[in-house]
């Protein structure tokens, strides 16, 4: 194997890897901007891989081609309907927010397991009939070198990107994200220039429902194709993690989940590669958890959180 195919199927790899961390942590940095700490990132990964793939299964013969998008924005509404039980005992019944998050991770996986136990009569579905395929994006495509590396993958990969870009923009360079975060950093303030602290944590926390939704969706059609009680397996952690080390901003969850996503990629194909021929398969598939710690380990002490993340708002009170 030449270098360049090497870096091709790597570069590849990552990309497709990374797209739902990278769904899933841009999610996770929307709550936590807010002032809502979001442990079921998990959970909402599960549901979502869960719906999509149920839909996919049940409705392929109906949409054909179409199946694994409308699967997709099936995931998004349940996965922002299951995060308003979070909503809820975080934001209005003020219960701790890691408690609801670990709960919601839980009933997550509960509920589709036994689900998927109770219609299909085994412990996980059979493959999704139309899932997400590469495709070669016209002209870019036919760039000499970086063409064929950058420019034929899923396309869930480049929108991952883009919707990084977005939420950037949001967050930043528009009067909603200036109100998301002042209520992220001081909510007393914000609720004395008028800002419903209450409302804006809603919508924050239904917002990361939908993008961890979406990210477990993405995961479930392109890289396991089924769904079962080992479908989603700590992606939704990894996806916190790079919320934290990625310091609370979109484009650094980004650049954090791609660095993860390096780490899958290579625990899932590393063995393909001469030079990790010979390292044993359990430290290639560990490598993306243990990866993970060390960034936190070396770098949480330096992430600066928003001032009032994990904190309950009572209206009026100091």
């Amino acid at each position: 194997m030449d270098i360049l195919t090497a870096i091709e199927i790597l570069v590849k790899s990552m990309l497709f890897a990374s797209a739902p961390l990278i769904f899933t942590a841009l999610g996770g940095v929307i709550s936590e901007r807010s002032g809502v700490v979001n442990i079921g990132l998990e959970g909402l990964m599960v549901i979502g891989a869960f719906s999509a793939v149920v839909f996919n299964i049940t409705f392929a013969s109906a949409f054909g081609a179409a199946t694994p998008w409308v699967a997709l924005l099936i995931a998004m509404g349940i996965g922002g309907l299951f995060s308003l039980i979070h909503a809820v005992a975080s934001i209005t019944f003020r219960a701790d927010h890691v408690v609801s998050g670990v709960a919601i991770n839980f009933l997550a996986l509960g509920l589709g397991v036994y689900l998927v136990k109770a219609w299909y009569g085994a412990g996980q579905t059979a493959k999704i009939p139309e899932p997400l395929y590469y495709q070669r994006i016209p002209l870019l495509y036919d760039i000499p070198v970086i063409g064929p590396i950058l420019f034929n993958n899923y396309v869930t990969s480049y929108l991952a990107i883009f919707v990084a870009v977005l939420v950037w923009f949001l967050l930043f360079k528009t009067p909603f994200g200036l109100r998301l975060r002042s209520v992220g950093e001081h909510p007393l303030a914000a609720d004395t220039m008028g800002i419903n602290v209450y409302k804006m944590r809603y919508i924050a926390v239904v917002l990361s429902g939908v993008m961890g939704g979406l990210g477990g969706g993405v995961y479930a059609q392109t890289i396991t194709q089924d769904f079962s009680a080992s479908t989603i397996t700590g992606q939704g952690f990894i996806a916190l993690a790079a919320v934290i080390f990625g310091k609370w901003h979109p484009l650094g969850a980004m650049g954090a989940a791609l660095f993860f996503g390096l780490a899958q990629s290579l625990a899932i194909i590393g063995s393909s590669f001469p030079f990790l021929a010979d390292v044993p398969n359990w430290i290639l598939l560990s490598a993306p958890y243990i990866l993970t710690i060390l960034a936190l380990a070396g770098f949480i002490g330096r992430a600066d959180a928003p001032k009032a993340v994990g904190t309950p708002y009572i209206k009026g009170k100091r």
